[in-house]
């Protein structure tokens, strides 16, 4: 009897999909075994175009995420660790964020999809409006995050806000990625609104990652880039 063949992931970049449909895996978990007995508390991971990036991020989301689920690692790499799954599998809000949608013309047109990147962050944790943990005060603070007028206040705010809200809500810190952060950076440079868009991705990523006490920050990732 023949045996059928896997099918190729061809523009699958969702880990659980992968592994739910039977496509073609190289098994890549090791970098959370990796990551976890070397972590730091920004990890950037630059590799060529097209070589995982995404769908590493995306593994990643499923590893950590409180909804994430545990079957797909099964017979991977990572699930030989038993100690470090059962202490760290599916224990953390995690905030996913990509930036690769941001290519416009000028800096206005860019600014509202990055805007339009932080709704759909935050849109996915609406149940952070009905938390008895969050007080009235912080849940406006989360609804700003999903108003389409959003200012460049909010938005540079936004990351370490979203964080804050899931940490008071679930009362653990929080896991944060955020995918193809130097995207729009390159196509600032590239249309001549670079010097509009520096700093606004500084003070984004400065307020998330530097000055942000609710990621976790010992024995696991906090943060992760791809650029």
């Amino acid at each position: 009897m023949e045996m059928r063949k896997k099918k190729l992931p061809i523009g699958i970049e969702n880990f659980e999909d992968i592994r739910k449909e039977d496509f073609y895996y190289v098994d890549k978990t090791g970098v959370i075994v990796d990551l976890l007995h070397n972590w730091g508390a920004v990890n950037l991971f630059t590799r060529p175009r097209r070589s995982g990036k995404t769908l590493n991020m995306s593994m990643l989301e499923y590893f950590f995420s409180l909804d994430g689920d545990k079957s797909v690692f099964d017979g991977l790499e990572v699930s030989k660790e038993t100690a470090l799954c059962e202490e760290y599998m599916g224990k953390y809000p995690v905030v996913s964020i990509s930036l690769k949608g941001i290519d416009a013309r000028n800096f206005e047109m860019a600014f509202r999809m990055g805007a339009r990147a932080v709704r759909r962050a935050a849109g996915k944790v609406q149940y952070l409006l009905e938390s008895d943990a969050l007080s009235e005060r912080d849940k406006l603070e989360y609804q700003s995050l999903l108003d389409s007028n959003m200012d460049e206040s909010t938005f540079c705010d936004s990351l370490r806000i979203l964080s804050e809200m899931l940490e008071k809500h679930h009362n653990t810190k929080v896991v944060l990625l955020i995918d193809e952060y130097d995207v729009p950076l390159a196509k600032a440079y590239a249309n001549g609104y670079y010097d509009q868009m520096l700093p606004l991705l500084c003070s984004l990523l400065g307020e998330a990652l530097k000055t942000n006490n609710s990621l976790k920050t010992t024995g696991s990732i906090p943060a992760a880039m791809t650029q």
